[in-house]
């Protein structure tokens, strides 16, 4: 697979098969994302891979939290700004229509949104999760490395015939992700990957992109 085929390639994968996915196809993903670019070599970012009975444990005890209706824990990074202009509203919403129409739902169906958003507790079927922790010292600068380093495992993870999902979901759970994981202090999670391989018996509706000459300037001849 070329470097365009896996940039085309990649989406957000919301199904996945039971699938297990061999230890060494993990390592050599993460051995190769470690040489995504970071300013100065400072490489923020920490990951952790769960799989097999830890992973299960986590999905559980996120069970038990969503049937005590517990509340989201106290958030340590604001997932969109508080007031999303024009035309980044524009688009979120119509990202949410096109996710929720492709399921079936309507947009007034809250109950039927919350079971399709719980989803992400199960990691959609997937029997990998990464998630990704950045120290909480770093600046804007080091948080846009982590992206880069997550964009880098993710198009790996393409050439070896995976696919993925990022989820900031998951940073609304922050602290029962912590009792599995047992990170530092220092560190916050950013967000959860699902890791497999898809379900391709599942349809989905591919979100689009704003034209080019939305997001993209030339200068000169």
């Amino acid at each position: 697979m070329d470097v365009y085929e896996a940039v085309m390639s990649r989406r957000a994968v919301r199904r996945f098969t039971g699938r297990r996915i061999p230890r060494e196809v993990l390592q050599r993903v993460l051995s190769a994302a470690a040489w995504a670019p970071s300013a100065s070599n400072i490489q923020p970012w920490h990951a952790y891979v769960l799989t097999g009975r830890p992973l299960a444990e986590l999905k559980e005890r996120m069970g038990k939290r969503l049937a005590a209706g517990d509340p989201w824990d106290e958030p340590e990074y604001e997932n969109y700004p508080a007031a999303l202009k024009s035309p980044y509203h524009e688009r979120k919403f119509a990202f949410g229509q096109e996710h929720y129409g492709a399921l079936g739902i309507a947009r007034e169906d809250l109950e039927a949104r919350q079971r399709a958003a719980a989803e992400n507790w199960e990691c959609y079927g997937a029997p990998a999760a990464l998630f990704c922790y950045i120290d909480r010292d770093m600046g804007l600068p080091q948080w846009s490395d982590v992206g880069m380093f997550l964009q880098t495992v993710m198009l790996l993870l393409r050439a070896e015939g995976l696919h993925s999902c990022t989820q900031m979901a998951w940073s609304k759970y922050h602290k029962t992700v912590a009792e599995i994981l047992s990170p530092p202090d220092e560190l916050l999670l950013f967000c959860g990957m699902s890791i497999g391989f898809e379900d391709v018996t599942v349809d989905y509706a591919r979100t689009g992109r704003a034209p080019l000459d939305e997001t993209v300037m030339f200068v000169g001849g």
